[in-house]
């Protein structure tokens, strides 16, 4: 059984990914594109086989994540191992990019990269059986691009998700009510920027957000802004898939309870003013491979 309606119901059921085989795309025009449009200039963007230091340390940090989860009484799935090289692929480490779970609906993200498509082959034994798939080739997001908070839906317009993408989901979910952000920054997903973590309470990046372009829903919440000299940056290898603010990224178990970069203190300080613990758990390579603990995870189940 399939059902996950927000970001912070008491968790049950996850997917954790797996750096095993990583692999940054060589040929794929659209991720090779990347070279004209990264705001980081001092080194190349990453091609071919990711090291395999980085690989093996990156997964002995989602074993001990995965140990905290199940202390915590939620299952973990693991997806299959892929041989990227051979298809010039990318990696099973953020299934969160892959797929969206909107209550006991499963959507196959018609994702920005179209050599990302063949990640639902590792992890499409877990899901159920009435994955809904775009025809439409105009469509393109990637399932981090939306975050769910019931019945509301934000839909981050950005470099991996088109209007055209907002407008499929709004016909595919007629009982959901697609928020459109177009107005936040041009990067890609949205849990770098905006972080629920329950009803009523959420995290902001106030560096992207502000009140002027504060979506609606958030009107009447609790709010803890985060300014980027609030972050310790965590460091890098040779290229940064992800900014700074990946601290930002974290994965919510409960409305009082979330797992986080056990660096960001300041975070952690504000989370612990509003009655939410934290669980620090390292992820040394989150910017190298781009996924925080939200990333790396995709909930199957909330109660």
């Amino acid at each position: 059984m399939i059902k996950s309606n927000n970001e912070w119901n008491q968790l049950q059921e996850v997917i954790l990914g797996t750096a095993t085989n990583a692999h940054w795309p060589v040929v794929c025009p659209i991720f090779r594109n990347l070279e004209n449009t990264t705001a980081w200039k001092e080194t190349p963007v990453s091609s071919g086989p990711v090291d395999i230091k980085i690989i093996e340390e990156t997964n002995e940090d989602l074993e001990k994540f995965q140990i905290v989860l199940e202390s915590l009484n939620v299952k973990v799935y693991r997806p299959k191992d892929l041989d990227f090289q051979s298809f010039d692929g990318m990696y099973n480490y953020c299934p969160r990019d892959r797929v969206l779970v909107v209550g006991d609906t499963v959507i196959d993200a018609p994702m920005l990269y179209p050599t990302r498509k063949k990640e639902l082959s590792a992890i499409n034994h877990l899901l159920n059986d009435r994955t809904i798939v775009c025809e439409d080739s105009s469509v393109i997001f990637d399932a981090a691009n939306i975050c769910r908070l019931g019945q509301d839906l934000l839909y981050l317009v950005s470099d991996s998700g088109n209007i055209a993408g907002a407008n499929w989901l709004q016909q595919i979910l007629p009982e959901h009510r697609i928020h459109i952000l177009d107005n936040i920054y041009s990067g890609v997903h949205i849990d770098s920027t905006i972080s629920p973590v329950r009803e009523g309470l959420v995290v902001l990046n106030a560096d992207r957000i502000n009140n002027n372009n504060l979506p609606t829903v958030f009107k009447h919440w609790d709010k803890i802004w985060i300014e980027g000299t609030n972050i310790i940056p965590q460091g890098f290898v040779n290229y940064p898939y992800a900014s700074k603010y990946i601290a930002l990224n974290f994965l919510t178990i409960n409305p009082n309870l979330v797992i986080c970069d056990p660096n960001q203190s300041y975070l952690r300080a504000e989370l612990f003013k509003h009655k939410v613990e934290t669980i620090g758990v390292e992820l040394r390579h989150s910017r190298t491979l781009g996924g925080g603990h939200h990333c790396v995870t995709l909930d199957l189940v909330r109660a």
